[in-house]
């Protein structure tokens, strides 16, 4: 019951006083004295001056209320303060709204939850009123702290716990209108803030039961769920928090998101994250997506050591966040993306290639094997996500990327690569190799270039290649399927899947073009390099069917996308070639591996010779195919990939009916028109520096050293003394090497095992020695006499046999021993 005073005290005291006491009833439960509110009111207008004192006496009041625990006069007073609060806008205003804040800080800290809900819809109230000038000494500082706490309310009672944090959002979402739109105020976009705001409005949010995992926007929440769910209310506010961010506080925002999931291991299982990173990608302006993405990246890289479970779930929650913000700009952030991600698929590749190496066949376990599945879930992650990323780049940046990609890829025998693999070993590094071709494989998906200059340049061609000739068949898979992603222009890979006899090749419905003149320029510098590695690959001892398929594929595109009658001719050669390695069978190759080879020969010849529609020639191939079905079955793609398919003991003795005869298809090609004069050549592959990249088992064979090391034995004067005369016939018997075929290829044996064996210093000296000698018996072969100058001013005259040439004048030279020219 309030205090009352006699007639004659109350006409002395101040006439704000007696209208603030006039509005307070005897009883509480009849509530406002909405007459004598009106008349507070109209004196508050009428006399802003004194909204000041007015605010004070009933903050005064309010205290001693809430003090003795008189909730119904306290009910009054807020009610009175929120209708001054609204009536009044004028410059009065901003005392009065300090003794408002300080009356609402009052019943936020009463320990009632009635009081704290009055205290935060008054606020609510208040932060909807715009000012017309900023206050910028206020602060909201013990708003912020007081409405965080109470959104982690821990009451015992379900409803009371869910008012209250109901009541801690709202009024968090209320400081965030007061405060975020004005950049000269006291700011919440400070740390201090941020960390209290953001995992307080996440603590609330991880209440929602299902989590919308559709890759859309998820749909705005109803009138009704925001004010009775605290879940829904705090994705509104924390929706509304970010849709304010700037360039500048954007970051302030994000990291506290980072701080709540470690702290809550929210990563694994990440649902939760993903939902989050889901409502801040579409919530923030899309010109600062990179600043997300850069803000995962970096927390990737302070959590590389965690579990791998846990760095899986933060590469998925980038594989969202890019997803969302490949749709609009991604930043300057393309190539850190892509660095950051391999960096980290390496580590990953050396933490599973440490847990193989560190314990014994023996001593393994299920934890080591978890870990090591553990570790292959991070590495597909970072493959998704590269490939997601790369094939959402327009195709200039795409390019950049696939180079980028193709330089990181370690080759044996080589430092061309920029990626770090000396802890890996060869597991780990056959096993970055991988991983790096499946992530270049994901970024060609879909690219389409208008000409296969663009798609495959030589700075890129080059590398790609080097793979395709390496012992482990599922590398030169990935090679072949990267090089068919960028060749299929037209979508023609579908149609050619599986290795087959096509009984009619129209019926495909084969999409091409006129090759175009950049196509022809590059099957004229890079069509012997294609074949070769098709060659090569197709005499791999570990082939399996789907490298068969895969580089029939190859031949086929290569036929569709580029080929002109010249292309057309080598590649018939380079089939004719394959057919004679697998009845020669010079590399020792098993019968299944024969067999398979002469299907694919089937295969392809069936093909082309009906996508050239030469009518000889498709009635030739479809002889020798019906005499196979009959007596050599095995040599057909359907018979020898099917399972117990019976193989041949040799291939010596088959009927040459069986086979794709040369002068058959000469015949039949001449006739059409086609130039075969090089139909009789045989295909032989150019022999390169490539295969000593490769590690075949046959280097010895196909590795050309053109370097001479001499016998230490043999001493210069000696060398010097053996010469003899050097005329064209012995110049002719010299470079004729016929018949020293095996001297040429134990003396090659010898060089590479002394390059292999022998220490530094002797191969340098060595050379050195080889040099020196090389010039000595130069100048005894051409008789070249240098006689110095008798003076300064003198000439120099050089002969050479019986012929001399003109003097030369030596003017000012300085050499002091022999003049050179």
């Amino acid at each position: 019951m309030p205090t009352r005073v006699c007639c004659c005290c109350s006409a002395l005291r101040p006439r704000y006083k007696r209208l603030v006491d006039n509005i307070f009833p005897e009883d509480p439960k009849d509530g406002l004295v909405k007459a004598d509110m009106e008349k507070l009111t109209f004196y508050a207008v009428s006399a802003p001056e004194k909204l000041d004192r007015i605010g004070s006496y009933l903050a005064e009041r309010l205290s001693r209320d809430v003090v003795r625990h008189r909730s119904g006069y306290v009910l009054i007073a807020m009610e009175a303060l929120d209708q001054l609060l609204m009536a009044c806008h004028s410059q009065s205003i901003k005392p009065f709204v300090e003794s408002f804040l300080h009356m609402v800080a009052k019943l936020l800290e009463s320990g009632e939850p009635k009081l704290q809900v009055l205290g935060t819809n008054s606020f609510v109230k208040f932060a909807n009123i715009e000012e017309d000038t900023p206050s910028y000494h206020r602060r909201y500082d013990f708003f912020v702290s007081r409405f965080s706490a109470m959104c982690h309310s821990c009451d015992s009672d379900p409803e009371t716990r869910t008012e209250i944090r109901i009541a801690g959002i709202r009024g968090i979402q209320g400081v965030v209108r007061k405060t975020v739109n004005d950049e000269l105020r006291a700011t919440i976009w400070e740390p201090q803030h941020m960390d209290k705001i953001v995992p307080s409005l996440l603590f609330n949010m991880q209440k929602i039961e299902e989590v919308d995992s559709r890759i859309g926007p998820p749909p705005s929440p109803s009138a009704a769920d925001k004010e009775e769910n605290p879940a829904v209310l705090a994705e509104n506010c924390f929706r509304e928090l970010l849709g304010r961010a700037t360039f500048g506080n954007m970051n302030n925002a994000v990291r506290p998101v980072f701080a709540h999931l470690d702290h809550h291991r929210l990563w694994d299982p990440n649902e939760f994250a993903v939902h989050c990173f889901k409502i801040i990608m579409y919530s923030i302006q899309a010109q600062y997506s990179h600043h997300v993405i850069q803000e995962i990246l970096g927390h990737l890289d302070a959590r590389k050591k965690d579990s791998p479970r846990v760095r899986a779930g933060i590469i998925q929650v980038l594989l969202e966040a890019v997803a969302i913000a490949a749709k609009g700009s991604i930043g300057p952030t393309v190539l850190e993306v892509f660095n950051t991600l391999l960096k980290h698929l390496r580590l990953s590749v050396e933490f599973e290639a440490n847990d193989l190496q560190g314990g014994s066949i023996s001593s393994a376990n299920l934890s080591t094997s978890s870990k090591d599945s553990d570790e292959k879930i991070v590495q597909n992650a970072i493959i998704q996500t590269i490939g997601f990323f790369g094939s959402n780049l327009p195709d200039y940046q795409r390019s950049e990327i696939m180079m980028f990609i193709m330089g990181k890829v370690p080759v044996f025998g080589t430092s061309t690569h920029t990626l770090d693999i000396s802890q890996l070993g060869d597991l780990g590094t056959r096993r970055i190799q991988i991983m790096l071709l499946r992530s270049l494989l994901m970024v060609t998906s879909g690219y389409k270039a208008k000409t296969i200059v663009t798609a495959l340049p030589g700075s890129f061609l080059d590398p790609l290649l080097s793979p395709s000739l390496m012992e482990d068949y599922e590398l030169r898979q990935l090679v072949l399927e990267v090089m068919h992603n960028l060749m299929d222009r037209h979508d023609n890979r579908a149609k050619l899947r599986g290795i087959r006899i096509i009984p009619d090749v129209a019926d495909l419905k084969i999409k091409r073009e006129k090759i175009c003149r950049q196509d022809t320029s590059f099957m004229k510098k890079n069509g012997q390099q294609l074949y070769r590695h098709i060659y090569l690959g197709c005499k791999e001892e570990d082939n399996v069917q789907k490298n068969y398929e895969l580089l029939y594929t190859s031949l086929a595109l290569i036929t569709i996308e580029l080929a002109n009658e010249e292309v057309v001719i080598d590649l018939i050669r380079l089939a004719i070639a394959l057919q004679d390695s697998a009845i020669v069978n010079e590399d020792n190759l098993p019968m299944f591996h024969r067999c398979g080879i002469m299907a694919l020969v089937a295969a392809y010849l069936n093909f082309v010779s009906q996508m050239i529609a030469v009518p000889a020639f498709c009635q030739h191939v479809s002889k020798v195919i019906e005499i196979r079905t009959m007596e050599a079955p095995y040599f057909l793609p359907e018979h020898i990939f099917r399972d117990k398919c019976m193989l041949p003991k040799s291939l010596e003795k088959h009927d040459k009916n069986l086979y794709f005869l040369t002068n058959k298809i000469a015949e039949s090609l001449g006739g059409s028109g086609y130039s075969v004069e090089r139909l009789s050549v045989p295909y032989v592959p150019q022999v390169t520096d490539e295969d000593r990249l490769s590690r075949r088992k046959s280097i010895v064979d196909t590795v050309s050293i053109q370097v001479d090391i001499l016998p230490n034995s043999i001493p210069s004067d000696d060398v010097v003394s053996n010469t003899e005369e050097i005329t064209f016939e012995a110049l002719k018997k010299a470079i004729d090497t016929s018949g020293m075929e095996e001297q040429e290829k134990e003396k090659r044996r010898l060089v590479i095992e002394k390059f292999q064996k022998a220490p530094f210093e002797e191969i340098a000296a060595q050379c050195e020695s080889k040099a020196n000698l090389l010039h000595d018996r130069l100048a005894q072969i051409l008789e070249l006499t240098i006689r110095p100058p008798p003076s300064p001013s003198g000439t120099l005259t050089i002969t050479s046999g019986h012929t001399q040439y003109q003097s030369v004048p030596v003017y000012e030279m300085k050499f002091p021993d022999l003049c050179v020219y």
